[in-house]
């Protein structure tokens, strides 16, 4: 109980001492408890019984009251934290992929498809959050969304969903280790040739007045997506052996995905959920950076627009491409925050706000998806190149990578040992386990559009659309409010989910 009788033991009380209404709400609690027992939740006491968390007292038969101050709200992040915390997570691996998507699906087409799946998938991710509150009689706290898949699908849904979950996060931790490995062998790759005075040039003829722009595949299917340049090294004055001593120590696929083990498994062993949220905040600024190096560019070479509706010109795409489901599975990993955003909700301090948070979060990350894709597109130099020469590039991932392996620990370890942190062993063991499949993928298969439209579909069609919206249907008809347009609608959602994974077999 929460109130115990005062008794004047002591004369010298500082402390505050049971008022009359705890007092009352005591009695209330007494009385609802001898209504029924305690594993029937039918009468348990209504929460206008039970008082609010700051209003809670631990009393002492010595008349004494302690003040309840539960969990320290400096472990909790303010709304803007957790704006920019969806907003990174959302836009780590996808961001620079949005103007090829666009490319592939045509401009006008490509802006259209934009908008519509950012509005469909920030209903399924409203619909995924509020769902453990739908669920009455229940004390879900602590549950995440393969708990409520589990109690409407039983172990199925539990299972299933984590998997769904698995394969999303581990994807988008996998390119991003491909594209980290990428940016930091460039890195090294240009300090080298800076050091020894290594000439560099491409193979194919591109322009942006002083700077070059490579089209890597000219001649090519349009449909591809693998992004390769060629480099020619020219020796001036350096051994021979020392450039093939620094290539065997310094290559893209044998050395360098290993040199990041030693810098990101570290960060991954973290047990603060903070930590992760405020590091990932970091990101905020390298985005803020790519979006003034890309209106800096686009003021630099202008637009370079014409509109084909149908029928592309030598350096134009049309406006509306069959290659448009491409630009669709990328949209669904790009928008995608469905499994973990009750994990990042909990971290926030004023929870009555999570609808506005998350839909802010969605506004910032689809304005800056239009922002970047459009600029990018539009002022690509279109003569002398082709906008199909437009592909997708790295970014800077490392600022991303560590809430993506906390978010996996969470859901992880969470379904299976019952506890986030169980020991640093069993997180470290995750961790490996990460860790290597980003290093084996990077090494034999960096193939990063591939990997983003499946597992974008992949993900997407049991998280984004079949699961959120059967969960929904069925929590509206135990209340009975399901209703035949509620039906159709969220019906047609899941054949959007399955025509998308489809569609990504055949182009």
């Amino acid at each position: 109980p929460f109130h115990v009788e005062p008794r004047n033991i002591v004369d010298d009380d500082p402390q505050e001492r049971v008022s009359a209404e705890a007092a009352i709400l005591n009695s209330r609690v007494h009385y609802y408890s001898r209504l029924t027992n305690s594993s029937d939740r039918l009468l348990s006491p209504p929460n206008h019984v039970i008082p609010g968390p700051e209003e809670i007292y631990i009393y002492s038969p010595l008349g004494t009251a302690f003040k309840v101050t539960g969990t320290d709200p400096s472990s909790k992040n303010p709304s803007i934290i957790t704006i920019f915390a969806i907003w990174n997570t959302m836009m780590g691996t996808s961001i620079l992929s949005i103007p090829w998507g666009i490319k592939q699906a045509g401009f006008t087409l490509g802006i259209l498809i934009l908008i519509f799946t950012g509005l469909l998938m920030l209903y399924c991710c409203y619909i995924v959050l509020k769902s453990p509150k739908a669920i009455p009689y229940v004390d879900t706290s602590d549950w995440e969304f393969p708990d409520v898949c589990r109690y409407y699908f039983g172990k199925f849904g539990q299972w299933s969903s984590l998997v769904f979950s698995m394969v999303s996060l581990i994807g988008a931790m996998v390119v991003y280790w491909v594209l980290m490995s990428n940016f930091l062998y460039n890195t090294g790759q240009f300090i080298y040739n800076y050091a020894h005075n290594a000439n560099v040039s491409d193979s194919q003829f591109g322009t942006n007045g002083s700077d070059k722009v490579i089209c890597p595949y000219p001649n090519t299917d349009p449909g591809e997506n693998v992004t390769i340049i060629t480099l020619y090294l020219g020796n001036s004055g350096n051994d021979t052996s020392d450039v093939s001593t620094f290539e065997h120590w310094w290559s893209k696929t044998n050395t360098v995905p290993l040199y990041l083990v030693i810098l990101l498994l570290p960060l991954l062993c973290f047990r603060s959920a903070s930590f992760f949220a405020r590091f990932t905040f970091l990101g905020t600024i390298s985005v803020i950076y790519l979006i003034a190096l890309v209106t800096l560019k686009a003021v630099r070479l202008g637009f370079h627009l014409e509109f084909h509706w149908f029928e592309p010109s030598q350096f134009y795409v049309p406006e509306f491409r069959l290659l448009f489901p491409q630009l669709t599975g990328v949209l669904t990993l790009a928008f995608f925050i469905h499994n973990c955003i009750i994990t990042l909700m909990k971290s926030n301090r004023h929870q009555e706000n999570n609808m506005r948070d998350l839909s802010v979060a969605y506004l910032l990350v689809g304005l800056t998806y239009l922002y970047v894709g459009v600029l990018i597109f539009a002022a690509f130099p279109s003569p002398p190149l082709s906008k199909d020469c437009i592909e997708p590039v790295s970014f800077i991932c490392i600022l991303f990578y560590p809430l993506l392996g906390y978010l996996v620990r969470v859901q992880m370890m969470g379904q299976i040992f019952g506890n986030h942190y169980p020991s640093f062993f069993h997180v470290l063991a995750l961790n490996v386990l990460i860790v290597g499949a980003g290093v084996l993928i990077a090494k034999f298969y960096p193939n990063i559009g591939s990997i983003i439209r499946f597992s974008g579909a992949t993900c997407g069609l049991a998280l984004v659309f079949v699961f959120p919206a059967l969960v929904h249907m069925i929590s509206l008809r135990r209340q009975g409010l399901l209703r035949w347009p509620s039906v159709l609608f969220h019906s047609f959602l899941i054949l959007l989910g399955i025509a998308n994974l489809l569609a990504q077999f055949f182009m």
